[in-house]
């Protein structure tokens, strides 16, 4: 008779979905209980991350042994150089610009940890505050020679076309020259002043650090997560400093810190020739100037700020490679 009734309402049991067959269950069999049907569970909707995202949770971050140690030289190293030119702005244990007759060429000691110069100045004092300029005026120009080249990277790379052509036979024109060169004609040109060297340094960092982030700019500019974001009407500013930047930053900073030790080598050259900090204010590199006339009666002269530019720039060669070694 079910099977009979079934057929005279024109279902068949092959046509009868989860909630009419509990339906149909509950008609024909009054005893039978509800909670013996089970409805069909809806399937998890499955999470839909950015391509950079998926990949972050696809491959775990390299942690090389061997660039943690070297971060970790390069941290000490520079800190202890850079403490000791902090200190130099509140304190040192001599006056740097104070003259005694009665103390030139006094070898390294207790009272003198590295000796003094034919002036009777003290040479570890006068490290500290040259060490300190010479900070100042790497970080100046590489930040700023950052800030620049970020502009110029991520314009050049997003927009592509005639405005890529155009920015990057720019900056071969410029690599075309030894970066040296172009800071000592800028130099020579303009004032000379304590602080003209940062203008004239930074010229050389542009074109390299431009190339690096276009190159990361050009993987990402089409990417899902950036389409998504221009498809919800985000601008092409917030498209390159917030969704594509991010993205390249790694790279940069492993760059931005080798970029650091260049910085101070160049500076200490340029001080060497006479273009960079001018006395009496100590530079490294015009300590070494002045040193080489005396090297062989007080080779501790020249030692001393030769020993803090090695230092410092192997220091930041350190914390470079040991980024790249770890996070890369």
């Amino acid at each position: 008779m079910a099977k009979k009734s079934m057929e005279n309402t024109g279902h068949s049991t092959g046509n009868i979905g989860p909630e009419e067959f509990s339906g149909a269950v509950g008609d024909g069999f009054p005893g039978a209980a509800k909670s013996q049907v089970k409805k069909p569970r809806r399937a998890p909707i499955p999470r839909v991350l950015p391509a950079v995202e998926r990949e972050e949770q696809a491959k775990p971050v390299k942690k090389h042994p061997e660039g943690t140690c070297q971060l970790w030289l390069g941290l000490v190293l520079v800190g202890i150089v850079g403490l000791l030119s902090l200190i130099s702005v509140f304190y040192t244990p001599y006056d740097v610009y104070a003259m005694d007759t009665a103390s030139r060429f006094l070898p390294p000691s207790l009272t003198h940890f590295f000796g003094t110069d034919n002036y009777g100045r003290d040479v570890f004092s006068r490290a500290m505050t040259g060490a300190g300029f010479t900070l100042f005026v790497a970080f100046a120009t590489v930040a700023s020679s950052t800030l620049i080249s970020i502009v110029i990277g991520l314009i050049s790379g997003y927009a592509g076309g005639i405005v890529d052509e155009i920015l990057m036979r720019l900056l071969d024109a410029v690599s075309s020259f030894p970066g040296i060169l172009i800071a000592l004609v800028i130099v020579s040109v303009m004032t000379n002043g304590n602080y003209t060297i940062i203008l004239a340094l930074r010229i050389m960092f542009i074109p390299s650090f431009s190339r690096i982030v276009r190159t990361g700019t050009l993987p990402y500019k089409d990417a899902g997560f950036v389409r998504n974001a221009r498809v919800f009407g985000a601008s092409a500013p917030r498209l390159l400093f917030v969704y594509i930047l991010p993205n390249i930053f790694p790279i940069l900073l492993s760059s931005v810190v080798i970029g650091l030790s260049n910085a101070i080598l160049a500076e200490s050259g340029m001080s060497y020739l006479g273009l960079g900090i001018q006395p009496p204010i100590p530079s490294l590199g015009r300590m070494l100037y002045e040193a080489q006339n005396i090297i062989l009666r007080a080779p501790w002269c020249a030692l001393a700020p030769g020993l803090v530019i090695v230092t410092t720039i192997a220091g930041f060669h350190c914390i470079g490679e040991g980024l790249r070694k770890r996070y890369l």
